[in-house]
């Protein structure tokens, strides 16, 4: 038996500079950090002559080619396994598939476990590589590479996108006080609301390719990137919010449906009760809002937006690792 477990991630500014559309001709770069809610894989030999996938529903197939789950397939493909496997998926926040981003977390740590459980080491480059593989070539996600890079590492990262389609890891460098106060300035609060991202994506990826004034606008959002690590770098917390305030106006003109009228109302009440900025997350099917703002003015945004739920969680220090063996 094997157990990996991989967390979940937040990102800060970017909007999509990790599709290959605009990397492969413009400059890229995303800032993210790993969180302390994860998505959990065991694996277990199996007795009789079939392959249990336990997710959301549960599949008992006699072909790793007969699932529905068509990540864990592809996964099961690539690694060229097809014996008598348990497979059981579990996640602290759960979507279509598993559990924020989660599907990279899920591929990241299915990928993990079974590489347990054929003896073979993996590093956090090759998962993150093997994941963008499974969900993008293999599965036709029109997803970027930034999650499964996120679900690999951990800590707080500045990640950038080369037009050769190689990528780079960077540590921010900051004092720890520095990253405990961002820490403490985090608000994550559930919206009940449910919608799937790809059609939007998809929507953003033609406009890459299309819409000189969309790419400008992305540009301009890369820049914000840097400018966010430069401030941190600095230990200077003080623009932090109205650097992503911009991001987020900005990332509402790349494509329809990344925002609504709730979501807006929500994001605006927040903003009067002393949020300096606040963040559509997606987590598959379910829509998260993420504010910042002093600690001490959380209570007053949780009171303003009565219909929310509270999420707590920290930064998270460990990436995608193997919990058990037997």
């Amino acid at each position: 038996m094997f157990i990996s477990r991989t967390p979940l991630r937040v990102s800060f500014t970017w909007w999509g500079s990790d599709i290959a559309s605009f990397y492969r001709k413009n400059w890229w770069a995303v800032l993210s950090t790993s969180i302390d809610k994860w998505v959990t894989v065991l694996v277990n030999k199996k007795f009789d002559n079939n392959i249990r996938l336990g997710y959301s529903e549960t599949e008992n197939v006699g072909h790793a080619s007969e699932l529905k789950h068509e990540y864990a397939k592809q996964i099961l493909n690539y690694l060229d396994i097809d014996w008598w496997l348990e497979i059981v998926s579990v996640a602290d926040i759960p979507s279509k598939w598993s559990g924020l981003w989660s599907s990279s977390s899920f591929t990241v740590a299915m990928l993990h476990a079974l590489h347990a459980h054929k003896w073979e080491y993996v590093s956090a480059e090759k998962l993150a590589q093997e994941a963008c593989m499974i969900e993008i070539e293999r599965c036709w996600q029109p997803i970027w590479k930034q999650d499964q890079y996120a679900a690999a590492h951990w800590w707080l990262n500045f990640i950038e996108f080369n037009p050769d389609d190689s990528v780079s890891v960077k540590k921010i460098i900051c004092l720890k006080e520095t990253k405990e106060r961002l820490q403490d300035n985090l608000l994550m609060m559930f919206t009940w609301i449910t919608r799937s991202a790809s059609n939007i994506l998809s929507d953003q990826n033609k406009n890459m390719v299309s819409d000189q004034k969309k790419v400008e606008i992305m540009k301009r959002m890369v820049w914000l990137t840097y400018n966010l690590k430069e401030e941190l770098e600095n230990n200077n917390l003080n623009n932090f919010g109205e650097i992503l305030h911009e991001n987020r106006e900005l990332k509402k003109e790349m494509a329809g449906g990344i925002s609504n009228p709730q979501i807006d109302d929500r994001y605006h009440k927040a903003r009067r009760a002393w949020a300096s900025w606040g963040k559509l997350l997606w987590a598959g099917w379910w829509w998260f809002l993420l504010f910042y703002a002093p600690k001490e003015k959380h209570q007053d945004i949780i009171q303003s937006l009565p219909e929310l739920r509270n999420i707590d969680f920290n930064f998270e220090n460990e990436w995608s690792k193997i919990i058990f063996t037997y």
